[in-house]
């Protein structure tokens, strides 16, 4: 899931920096879509500050998520509730199949890759910005300037939408087909587009933080859901879920695994405890 309003990216690696309306998003995507209630905004202050967000902070993650069309006001007696948009359904449902989708035979592949060069000049950094930001969150990875490559060549019309979004459709060329000679190997455009060695260090940081961990009370269990979540969804800018063939021996496939049958495993106990916060019945 993602926004280019959302975040700010300091190069071509780094995901969204973390941010109070960062995580809102999540908490709006973890408790507020799969309960298809109106909420108060006392409850997502009361989430947030338990994520360590000043009361300050919070309500201006809530003012600029409303500006940006995600969610909407309503005022209820002296109370405000606030709705998800359509926007914000169709931003969820996309984020999801792209952080945890189900789970499918991922040795599967035809061999075929995206390639896109797409050269943006350097005056126009606020566009290349948001091209890399947008092209990492859609699996791409970037092995020689201005190329573009991904083994999911389905992503071709995301990646339309947003090169054509920057007006960089005149400067694009885009093909699809299997690698051939001469020219680096397979193994070798993975390792010149992706760090895949930092996803798989974030990975088993997360791994460190969040596994066998134990509750003392079910706020603490909706937080760290919270937190491991908030985690998951930025992963993407760092780990493309390449087919397996292309990652042999590559460890952070069974840790990214753990990680979301982790998410799994906390997700009633942790609506269940929101519902109680929310007043929903």
């Amino acid at each position: 899931m993602t926004d280019p309003d959302i975040g700010s990216v300091s190069d071509k690696d780094s995901p969204p920096a973390r941010s109070a309306r960062s995580v809102l998003v999540t908490v709006l995507g973890e408790l507020v879509e799969p309960c298809g209630r109106p909420v108060r905004t006392a409850a997502l202050l009361y989430v947030l500050r338990g994520l360590g967000f000043g009361e300050p902070a919070a309500r201006q993650a809530l003012a600029r998520t409303g500006s940006s069309g995600l969610i909407a006001a309503q005022r209820v007696g002296r109370e405000t509730l606030w709705h998800l948009t359509e926007k914000a359904h169709r931003l969820f449902a996309e984020g999801d199949m792209r952080v945890f989708p189900p789970e499918v035979d991922v040795t599967q592949w035809d061999g075929r890759w995206l390639v896109i060069n797409v050269p943006v000049p350097e005056s126009h950094r606020s566009s290349r910005k948001k091209l890399y930001a947008a092209l990492r969150w859609a699996g791409f990875g970037n092995p020689t300037p201005g190329v573009w490559v991904t083994p999911h060549i389905d992503r071709a019309a995301e990646a339309a939408r947003t090169i054509e979004s920057l007006g960089l459709t005149d400067n694009t060329v885009t093909f699809v087909g299997p690698i051939g000679q001469p020219g680096i190997t397979e193994a070798e455009l993975v390792r010149r587009s992706w760090d895949l060695g930092e996803a798989e260090k974030v990975y088993n940081e997360l791994l460190t933080r969040f596994d066998a961990r134990e509750f003392g009370s079910a706020d603490e269990l909706l937080i760290t859901h919270l937190q491991l979540a908030d985690s998951l969804r930025r992963m993407p800018y760092l780990d493309p879920r390449l087919p397996e063939v292309l990652l042999p021996d590559w460890a952070g496939l069974q840790a990214a695994k753990r990680l979301r049958d982790l998410r799994t495993e906390w997700t009633p106990a942790a609506h269940a405890r929101w519902r109680e916060i929310a007043g929903i019945e």
